[in-house]
């Protein structure tokens, strides 16, 4: 690696900025979703995603994509939430090789409530914090980044 591959001390600088408090802000959601809801950040996110597809429902493989995980990790999250009563599984009416998760009522009710927390958490750690010109190049700039990264990973 030559030098100029190196980051400067700016860059450097506010790429660990970056790290640092993307990783604080999860971990905050993450353990208050816990506390106050019995809720990971990642059940949370399975439910938003369940809660704002068509009829609460989505295929197994869609809903992977659409949280991040990987089928296998996404299995044993969903299995937990069905434990729950939060989320329920069934055959795909369309492909009956396929798999649907479907919000259940519970689980909807669990979520409006962990949802209106959530949202005070992310409004007093992130959006109260920043300009709306701030907020708004951020949001440019991960877009961008999360197309580049989805672009590499096919």
């Amino acid at each position: 690696m030559d030098d100029s591959e190196w980051l400067d001390d700016a860059e450097q600088r506010d790429w660990r900025s970056f790290v640092e408090g993307s990783a604080l802000l999860l971990e905050l959601r993450d353990r208050r979703l816990r506390r106050h809801h019995n809720l990971s950040l990642a059940d949370f996110e399975i439910l938003v995603r369940l809660s704002e597809a068509p009829e609460g429902r989505l295929r197994m493989a869609e809903l992977a994509e659409l949280s991040y995980y990987s089928r296998s990790r996404l299995s044993h999250t969903v299995a937990r939430l069905e434990a729950r009563r939060l989320v329920q599984r069934g055959n795909d009416d369309e492909d009956k090789r396929g798999v649907v998760a479907s919000l259940t009522e519970t689980g909807r009710a669990v979520l409006v409530k962990a949802a209106m927390d959530n949202v005070r958490t992310v409004r007093e750690h992130f959006i109260d914090l920043l300009s709306p010109s701030e907020l708004e190049a951020i949001g440019r700039a991960f877009r961008t980044v999360a197309a580049k990264v989805r672009q590499s990973a096919e």
